[in-house]
């Protein structure tokens, strides 16, 4: 298949996921840009495992869109974003948020900051930086990170990002996870994530601090 045919099909496949996952699919051509400035990039500095455009649709687009529903706020951080998810999706997706994509390496920093000056992203910056040592002007509605650690330890990392009343969200797969005990946090919810034409299940948790009175 020649690669303006492998092009629209999996566009085609994008747009028929996102009508599944009930998204308004008027950009999905900017998420399909985003996928292929990936795939470019990722020939040559090993961005993600997941290289080739159908599963890039699936495994990091449509797994992503499927939950962009759960995020509330005006400001969001996305830690340990590595080639960009979910925060690139989010921030096409909404386009009135802000994002904050933080990664400490620098070539996955170098990557984003070109994904933001070639689709015109004006809500999104990319801080290069390890997440402890990330101290914003203003703290966030939203942390949130895709397989960045596992959760006691994402939330230790990141619990100076949020703000009082702000939220936790973590992306994984389908083994559950708990948290260890006498950590300031309360799981408030745990969703099972049907993504379109993946097997299996994801989960999403949500977290709060537990505040101290």
């Amino acid at each position: 298949m020649n690669e303006a045919n492998l092009i629209k099909l999996q566009t085609n496949r994008l747009i028929s996921g996102m009508k599944l996952l009930d998204l308004p699919i008027d950009s999905a051509s900017t998420i399909m840009d985003y996928l292929l400035l990936l795939r470019k990039w990722n020939k040559a500095y090993n961005m993600t495992a997941i290289d080739t455009l159908p599963e890039m649709v699936t495994h990091h687009a449509l797994d992503a869109l499927a939950v962009v529903n759960h995020y509330q706020g005006s400001r969001i951080i996305d830690v340990g974003t590595g080639g960009g998810i979910p925060g690139f999706i989010l921030a096409i997706i909404y386009p009135n948020k802000q994002l904050v994509l933080l990664d400490a390496v620098g070539k996955k920093a170098r990557f984003m900051r070109q994904v933001i000056r070639e689709l015109g992203l004006i809500n999104v910056e990319v801080v290069h930086e390890r997440v402890e040592n990330y101290l914003p002007d203003e703290k966030f509605d939203v942390v949130t990170s895709r397989a960045f650690a596992e959760l006691s330890l994402f939330l230790d990392l990141t619990a100076h990002l949020v703000k009082p009343d702000g939220r936790f969200l973590a992306m994984k797969g389908p083994k559950e996870e708990k948290l260890k005990n006498g950590q300031p946090f309360r799981q408030t919810a745990v969703w099972e994530i049907k993504v379109p034409y993946m097997s299996g299940v994801r989960k999403l948790y949500q977290f709060e601090k537990i505040q101290s009175s």
